[in-house]
């Protein structure tokens, strides 16, 4: 149910691909709200409906029934343009797992893109990117080509063009499967920074256990729909280890549950 506090709120959303009898329901009425300021991490088995969530939510394709409402705008019950590019320019923030940076653009440069596409005014451009790169740590690597950073370095990059915006809601879909354990952690402090200094909403799609301890919220996914959450008070556990191992254990649970028919 939508609260007062509530960023996103989603109602009865619902993805079906093809028809009868080869229809797939991709995600199937679907209730969720995003706090202001939090972090939801999605987690389910392949094919769950988490990605078709992200996608839904962040306007790459109309769902098949169902209404989304961001921040104080009105319901939106399909999609169509200009209003859908309005909505992805001004609403969403996007960081995949593979960071689709322009190989020929400086970091500077990738970052400032969504602005300089938009038509902002060139000292707005420059104030907001080199705010950017120092939130992001990046302020000494500003010149730098993606082939002259890291794996870890080159996701903040993209993270910083993402937030550039202001938007209402950041969407990551795997954003550590393609680093290492310690890109990994660096990555997820910064989203916890994200939401404690800028109050950035973020919704997480992830496999790993461990990476979902850093939610504050994990929502499982089965068969296109949601079967449980947890907040994280409610995640067993004394340290990051312990609760992924319990996040991990609902999660298989979950898998060994006699599919809905």
């Amino acid at each position: 149910m939508e609260n007062s506090n509530s960023i996103l709120a989603v109602k009865n959303l619902t993805k079906i691909y093809g028809q009868e009898p080869n229809k797939v329901v991709a995600l199937d009425h679907v209730d969720l709200d995003l706090a202001a300021g939090e972090i939801v991490m999605l987690m389910g088995p392949s094919g769950s409906g988490k990605t078709t969530l992200l996608q839904l939510l962040g306007g790459l394709e109309p769902p098949t029934e169902g209404k989304i409402k961001v921040r104080d705008g009105e319901w939106q019950e399909f999609y169509r343009e200009p209003e859908v590019s309005h909505y992805r320019r001004d609403m969403i923030g996007f960081v995949f797992q593979f960071f689709n940076l322009i190989s020929a653009l400086t970091a500077e440069e990738n970052i400032a893109l969504p602005l300089i596409l938009a038509g902002q005014p060139k000292k707005k451009i420059t104030t907001l990117t080199e705010e950017m790169l120092h939130l992001v740590g990046l302020s000494e690597r500003s010149k730098h080509r993606p082939r002259e950073l890291s794996g870890g370095q080159q996701q903040r990059v993209a993270i910083a063009r993402a937030l550039i915006h202001n938007p209402a809601i950041l969407l990551a879909d795997e954003p550590t499967g393609n680093l290492d354990s310690r890109n990994s952690i660096d990555i997820l402090e910064l989203f916890l920074n994200m939401r404690d200094k800028l109050g950035q909403s973020i919704l997480i799609v992830t496999h790993d256990p461990y990476v979902a301890t850093y939610g504050d919220r994990v929502v499982l996914f089965r068969d296109g729909r949601i079967v449980d959450e947890y907040s994280a008070d409610q995640i067993v556990g004394e340290n990051r280890s312990e609760r992924s191992l319990y996040i991990m254990e609902r999660l298989q649970s979950i898998s060994n549950e006699p599919r809905s028919k």
